[in-house]
């Protein structure tokens, strides 16, 4: 396949990155074709430090807990805790053992150190509180949300009591028991006490929109809009977990798709401070629809960056990456007929790829879909370029 590639692409920095858009977008998703490299985190880190410097980028948010990333946020902004504390509690999925996670957390803390508060950076993570196995209790949300407005509204606004939600919520064990995963029946989630406290959780999330002139009075910007986030979260997980309880064939497709779903919520409350840098897997953040099998059954759904696109246009922004080698994986040097291919055949080892002019280059010619060897790596599907900004590609990924 022989294309001329030299003007698609251009040296990797956040210069590069964003000639792509015609306009700074308040979302800028990088995604990332696998998980647990650190060379890919810290390529992620050396864009946002360019970001900060020369864009006026303040806030990054990852592919982890929203209620977790909440300490993490709070000791780089104020220095609450310790490193070796938040890395441990701030993060859900095992990245607080990455080191180039630690790196970020660290960077962010010493940059804020002596600023005042509107040149600070923050930190946010976008996910819900869910892992592979399960889904969180929705108790920490739902009672930070009724202890905010407890101390703020006329308590005979309140629908219900701490003490009574307390009693519909019982055990956290109830609600995080792997099994339900596989197991519908294992799930309380259309439990009666889960039916009333999915009620609960609306009608204190329509509290806390009714009362806004008197709460925006009442709290600080950060206050009013972490009762939002538990508002979001509650609403979210007892909807989650109420479809975990269903027994349909569509059970598992609904779950992916609600996960990706609370994603996109949180990034477009995430959004109302722009601009946000966003990291997470490519198929979370492109603009199709997202595919993957799970225990044999094939699964679709619309992804967090398709939800936003809909809703934002030209102000979300995806860059995909792309990768040539991941030895250490078994992904050795690819085909000259996929994108990642023609890539790697050039002389750099990491740029920025002009997604539109790439697709003009290759013209009637339809690259091959690589295939991947390790199941943890997912290839760029060439269908996808039309919708991309833009794509990073990084030649060889080294074993750390």
């Amino acid at each position: 396949m022989a294309i001329d590639l030299q003007d698609t692409t251009h040296t990797l920095d956040a210069a590069a990155v964003m000639k792509q858009f015609a306009d700074r977008p308040r979302l800028l998703a990088l995604g990332e074709p696998t998980h647990g490299e650190d060379a890919l985190l810290e390529l992620r880190n050396e864009l946002f430090r360019q970001l900060v410097e020369q864009e006026g980028y303040r806030t990054i948010t990852i592919e982890s807990d929203c209620l977790r990333g909440l300490i993490v946020d709070d000791y780089v902004t104020s220095g609450t805790g310790t490193l070796d504390e938040v890395m441990e509690r701030g993060f859900s999925h095992g990245w607080g053992a990455s080191a180039a996670n630690r790196e970020l957390v660290r960077w962010m803390r010493a940059h804020n150190d002596g600023r005042p508060a509107s040149e600070r950076l923050r930190f946010a993570g976008f996910d819900g509180p869910l892992e592979i196995t399960g889904a969180e209790s929705p108790r920490q949300a739902l009672t930070a949300l009724h202890g905010f407005l407890a101390a703020r509204v006329d308590p005979e606004l309140l629908p219900r009591t701490a003490g009574f939600l307390d009693s519909l919520l019982g055990a956290d064990e109830r609600w995080t028991d792997p099994a339900a995963m596989t197991d519908p029946a294992r799930s309380v989630g259309q439990s009666v006490e889960a039916g009333r406290l999915r009620l609960l959780a609306d009608d204190l999330v329509a509290l806390l929109d009714a009362q806004t002139p008197h709460l925006v009075e009442a709290s600080s910007p950060e206050e009013l809009e972490r009762a939002r986030l538990y508002g979001r979260t509650a609403i979210g997980l007892l909807r989650y977990h109420h479809w975990t309880a269903d027994a349909s064939p569509a059970r598992m497709s609904r779950l992916v798709g609600l996960r990706d779903l609370m994603m996109a919520d949180n990034l477009l409350a995430l959004a109302e401070r722009g601009p946000v840098l966003v990291h997470a897997h490519n198929a979370h953040l492109q603009r199709e629809k997202s595919a993957m099998r799970m225990g044999g059954a094939p699964l679709e759904w619309w992804s967090a960056g398709a939800l936003l696109s809909a809703r934002l246009g030209a102000e979300y922004a995806f860059v995909a990456t792309a990768l040539g080698t991941i030895r250490h994986r078994g992904v050795g040097t690819p085909a000259p007929d996929t994108v990642e291919g023609l890539l790697h055949a050039l002389p750099r080892d990491r740029c920025v790829v002009d997604a539109r002019r790439l697709a003009a280059a290759l013209g009637d010619t339809a690259p091959a879909h690589r295939v991947s060897p390790w199941f943890g790596y997912a290839p760029f599907d060439p269908a996808h370029l039309p919708a991309c900004d833009g794509i990073v590609f990084v030649k060889d990924v080294p074993q750390r």
